[in-house]
């Protein structure tokens, strides 16, 4: 199930929202440094993140799936913004250097094949970062926000998927640790649900972010020889030839040299 871009909107413009959007992006920030020169797409629902990159990066795209709608961005100057499919994205193949891929994981049909499409567009050595919700917090439970909807994922999970999609996973955060609820006491104390629940490494944040490498070279298919039998020659004797036409040769059967025979 998919989110519609409206409630999108309307929640990054919320006070939970600007939350969400500061804790995330600090993680994104920490994982790719500087992008300078670099091409970089957003994937999903991920204008709140792309703004603070766009001035550094050479290039920097929005591609929103089209069962969750899009919106114009940025809401100056050309639009960077598109509307696609997510499994056959309009882009030549090792084109894109980053991809940040939000609100889209959980909510795509094949996530293998979303995945696969992300590999065929990064350049060799490309990068991604997923940003998926925890099966074990509060947020993939409460559909108060946008996190609520679509698939959830372990830790495993996601190192299984993507090492199944030809990615190498690099670096792991958790984010998210404060309760989804738009009450004043927790969005005030935010940063420290975050302390907390990052220094102890409490299994409930909300979110996950790994970051990992496009594998240059994918392992393929091998496939099993089948070894053929191997028979050893048997040589059995083979019956005589007639000897009635061969001149010089008795047709007298042994034991019977002594009878005498007729005219032929």
């Amino acid at each position: 199930m998919s989110i519609d871009i409206t409630d999108l909107r309307g929640f990054y413009a919320s006070p939970l929202g600007a939350v969400t959007r500061r804790f995330v992006g600090r993680s994104v920030d920490r994982f790719w440094g500087p992008l300078t020169g670099l091409r970089v797409l957003g994937l999903g629902y991920a204008p709140p993140y792309l703004s603070a990159i766009k001035g550094e990066s050479e290039r920097t795209l929005a591609f929103m799936p089209a069962n969750q709608g899009v919106v114009n961005w940025p809401s100056t100057g050309a639009s960077a913004s598109a509307l696609v499919d997510p499994l056959m994205m309009p882009l030549p193949d090792a084109s894109i250097d980053r991809v940040l891929v939000v609100h889209a994981l959980e909510t795509v049909e094949s996530p293998s094949e979303l995945l696969h499409e992300i590999w065929r567009i990064l350049t060799p050595g490309g990068r991604i970062i997923l940003v998926a919700p925890n099966r074990r917090g509060l947020w993939a439970r409460m559909d108060t926000t946008p996190f609520g909807y679509g698939q959830p994922y372990s830790r495993s999970q996601l190192k299984s998927l993507m090492r199944q999609t030809w990615f190498s996973p690099e670096g792991w955060a958790e984010t998210l640790y404060v309760p989804p609820l738009s009450n004043r006491f927790l969005l005030q104390t935010a940063q420290a649900w975050e302390r907390v629940g990052a220094g102890f490494s409490l299994p409930f944040a909300g979110l996950h972010i790994v970051e990992a490498t496009k594998q240059l070279y994918h392992p393929g298919a091998v496939r099993a020889v089948r070894r053929s039998r191997r028979f050893s020659p048997v040589f059995a004797p083979a019956p005589a030839a007639p000897a009635s036409r061969v001149t010089g040769l008795s047709l007298i059967p042994p034991g019977f040299e002594g009878v005498r025979q007729g005219p032929t």
